[in-house]
């Protein structure tokens, strides 16, 4: 829910002891004042009485970050305390019944728990009371800080690259720039390093403190040493941002050194050149704080300016040195780069720039750069390069390049005003970083997509057991319609179970957690388990499933159960996006060695960008708001990575739209071998009850089982802790334990030992009834001393089957098991 307006906090706040009193009983100037300011959209506040108490609207309290809404009528110097020094002048001219007015005044204000610069136009007026004294004030407000910053940062890369220019060497432009930067964000210290070819050591090559001390030239240090989790971040590029030290959970392996540098919060920049990590620019404060979104983009920009500078620092020193190097140098920069004269002819123009351009020099240079790019002109890019050229104000923009024979991208340009009326423009391709930003919020928006059709799915079948559950409780049934209740239960449990199983199965795909049962297998069987499967829905909507399979077998090795979930989820995809009445063609041959195995339908068919992503995660085809057509997008997911498992591939085509679609799998075939006849099935003995116990600490249901258990025919026994439980099974002696793994004081995996360990339960059927179903849960309980595993909620058929195995294992002992059995 969104928090509640300033006017509801209004009305349900506790006046009571307040010196204001309750809102009905205000003084109707401060009404008509309060009022005015909640009908506002521009921010307002009004301060009332003796102490001023703080009155606010919604506008406003955007303005107060975590101060909200706890500042309602509180005094003005308890809310605003930590600028109160600096706004009495202006309260008192105001409560002297006049009038003040500020633009862009800076106030050092704690609205995050961090002290932050803001900039606030705004202006005081006095209100008066009935009699016409001054009894408080009320204020109009607008926060500048974002522009007044954009303003101050544009000028400091001006004077950033107006200062830079002129220096030769790299010290010059690290302690020029290291400075400047401190400067402005208010740093306790700038450090600015390189690092080693093989990424595993750093060398300080300036370091600038607030303090006025600095080095050059620091030794070397491994990378590693502030923590592999922060190294790993900075070789891949990735900023590093901490707020504060103590807190972050990232900076533990570090904290004791941060702690030895006095660096309270960090922004640590990486600078990278061919997807290799050359070097960075870490800042530190000394006490915690907020970096903003406009901190980290100012220093990154300033980080790869200075480190630009630096670079052509080092060149102009081996020009000096050898001139004959310095085109070279000059070329391998990794931004295009171009000079233009105040005619806006081009002066000059770097190998990585023509690269960009699709120019030779000869092309280039001595011709009028928007005669070369007339396509410029009366673009946002164009308009950027006028104003640095005509108003001397240095710019950037991310501009699209049109397509001009078959070309065409994203650029990023930056212009700087030079000494002599022209400009100097930097400019890179970003066209893999734009569409990479597309696909991130495209995938971002299938996930959002994806989550919201989960939460339906998982609710639809709350509401029949809901109803279900609520008709057992009136107890008043007769037993077919708690017979049809029951039904309705399973039936949707068995729904849910099914969405969890693929969800856990798309999980554990993409971690690569799967273990493949591989056996030889006939394709035949394959296709008749899965097409009985999904029988059902054919049925259920009048479709036709047509088999084309050739006379001889196919064999091929694979996972029984995961090879007829592949194809079952095809087919399930076919029957769900086919209209009624409608033809299913499933087809198997052999080729070169393969199994060709294709799923064919006449439904609604795609286009062929959706057939080219089909298989990634989350995607699915339109659907209409009832859920009738679409799904989860993990079925198709999970097919594609089940059939790579087994070393196949899937592919998908459609003609278009309403043509239908064909899914196709190629799987190895496998070399025919003899396989070993099954055992003769053993005599079955009748069945017997067995004695059971139930260890599970959910009251609700142990209880359940129970109850299902014992209309099978069993004595069980219920208990939820498991040291009593321990106990009671010495003198019980149970056939079969039930145990629940997540059990208090001892989980089920250490009173699975225990009770093998005693002589009593030595023998018994431990059975592990577990929430917890991954492969890994599994081989653990084995491991214990459990002769099964089973996953909640309990498949209790199977259950069933391992039941009557026990009966007759304890029915052909004979002796002493079997005289029990009988009493």
């Amino acid at each position: 829910m969104p928090p509640a307006g300033v006017r509801a906090l209004l009305a349900r706040h506790d006046w009571q002891g307040n010196p204001l009193g309750h809102p009905d009983c205000w003084p109707p100037e401060l009404a008509t004042a309060v009022k005015m300011s909640l009908n506002s959209s521009f921010p307002m506040f009004v301060a009332w009485g003796a102490d001023l108490r703080f009155l606010y609207n919604d506008a406003y309290s955007r303005l107060m970050g975590a101060k909200h809404p706890g500042a309602l009528g509180q005094p003005f110097q308890q809310v605003w305390g930590e600028i109160w020094a600096d706004l009495v002048p202006i309260i008192d001219r105001a409560l002297s019944d006049k009038s003040a007015f500020h633009e862009d005044l800076p106030l050092t204000v704690l609205r995050q728990g961090y002290p932050e610069q803001g900039y606030f136009t705004f202006s005081y007026s006095p209100l008066h009371d009935g009699k016409g004294r001054v009894a408080g004030l009320y204020c109009t407000a607008i926060e500048t800080t974002d522009r007044v910053q954009s303003e101050r940062r544009a000028a400091l890369e001006l004077k950033l690259s107006d200062a830079l220019h002129p220096l030769g060497t790299p010290d010059e432009v690290l302690a020029t720039a290291s400075a400047l930067l401190g400067e402005e964000l208010g740093l306790s210290r700038a450090t600015y390093a390189e690092v080693d070819d093989a990424g595993l050591s750093f060398t300080v090559r300036h370091q600038w403190n607030a303090d006025g001390a600095h080095e050059l030239s620091r030794p070397a240090y491994p990378l590693d040493g502030f923590g592999p989790r922060i190294a790993a971040l900075t070789r891949a590029g990735e900023t590093f941002v901490v707020d504060d030290v103590e807190t972050d959970p990232r900076c533990i392996e570090s904290r004791m050194i941060f702690r030895a540098e006095a660096a309270a919060a960090v922004l640590t920049v990486p600078l990278m050149r061919g997807g290799h990590l050359v070097g960075f620019l870490s800042l530190n404060r000394a006490e915690p704080c907020h970096w903003s979104d406009a901190d980290v983009r100012f220093t990154r920009e300033t980080a790869e300016r200075t480190w630009a500078a630096l670079e052509t620092a080092r060149a102009q020193a081996e020009l000096r040195a050898e001139r004959d190097r310095s085109r070279y140098i000059f070329d391998t920069m990794v931004e295009g780069f171009s000079l233009m004269a105040p005619d806006w002819t081009i002066v000059e123009m770097n190998a990585e720039g023509l690269r960009i351009c699709h120019k030779t020099a000869d092309q280039v240079v001595g011709r009028n750069h928007f005669d070369l790019f007339p396509e410029v002109l009366g673009t946002e890019a164009g308009n950027m390069l006028y104003r640095a050229m005509e108003a001397h104000q240095p710019g950037a923009v991310e501009y699209r390049v049109p397509q001009i024979d078959g070309r065409g991208g994203w650029n990023e340009i930056r212009a700087f005003p030079t000494q002599d009326g022209g400009i100097a423009v930097f400019f890179r391709e970003i066209t893999d970083r734009k569409l990479a930003e597309a696909k991130l919020k495209e995938a971002d928006q299938r996930k959002d997509e994806f989550l919201a059709m989960l939460a339906h799915e998982l609710r639809n079948p709350l509401a029949p057991i809901s109803a279900a559950a609520q008709l057992l409780d009136i107890g008043s049934l007769n037993e077919t319609r708690v017979r049809q209740s029951s039904a309705i239960i399973g039936r949707q449990v068995r729904h849910m179970t099914r969405l969890v199983d693929d969800l856990l199965d798309v999980s554990r795909v993409t971690r690569g957690l799967i273990e493949l049962d591989k056996t030889t297998l006939e394709v035949r069987a394959i296709v008749d388990e899965a097409a009985e499967q999904v029988r059902p829905q054919l049925m259920g909507r009048r479709q036709r499933l047509m088999l084309h399979l050739p006379a001889a077998p196919l064999l091929l090795e694979g996972d029984r159960a995961r090879l007829v979930q592949v194809l079952s989820n095809l087919l399930g995809n076919a029957v769900k996006y086919s209209p009624e009445d409608r033809a299913i063609d499933v087809h198997a041959a052999a080729e070169d060695g393969m199994l060709v195995l294709s799923v064919s339908d006449e439904g609604i068919g795609m286009e062929r960008e959706l057939t080219e992503r089909a298989f990634d995660l989350f995607t699915q085809a339109k659907r209409s708001s009832d859920r009738s057509q679409g799904g989860l997008g993990l079925g198709l997911a999970l097919v594609r990575n089940l059939v790579e498992l087994h070393g196949g591939t899937v592919t998908c085509t459609s003609p278009g739209p309403g043509q239908g679609s064909t899914f196709t799998v190629r799987l190895p075939l496998a070399v025919p071998v003899a396989s070993p006849q099954p055992a003769p099935p053993a005599e079955r003995r009748a069945p017997s009850g067995l004695n059971i116990m139930v260890v599970d600490d959910n009251v609700d249901a142990a209880g359940m089982l129970a109850m299902l258990l014992e209309v099978s025919g069993h004595r069980v026994m219920v208990e939820h802790e498991p040291l009593r439980a321990l106990a009671q099974a010495r003198s019980a002696q149970p056939d079969v334990f039930l145990l629940d793994i997540g059990l208090p004081d001892i989980d089920g995996i250490e009173l699975a030992r225990r009770l093998r360990a005693q002589p009593e339960t030595a023998h018994s059927v431990l059975i592990a009834v577990s929430g917890y179903g991954q492969e890994q849960d599994r081989r653990q309980a084995l491991e214990a001393g459990f002769s099964d595993h089973l996953v909640k909620p309990v498949d209790f058929e199977r259950l069933a089957a391992l039941l009557a195995a026990v009966r007759g294992t304890c029915a052909a002992r004979g002796g002493a098991d079997a005289a029990r059995l009988r009493s």
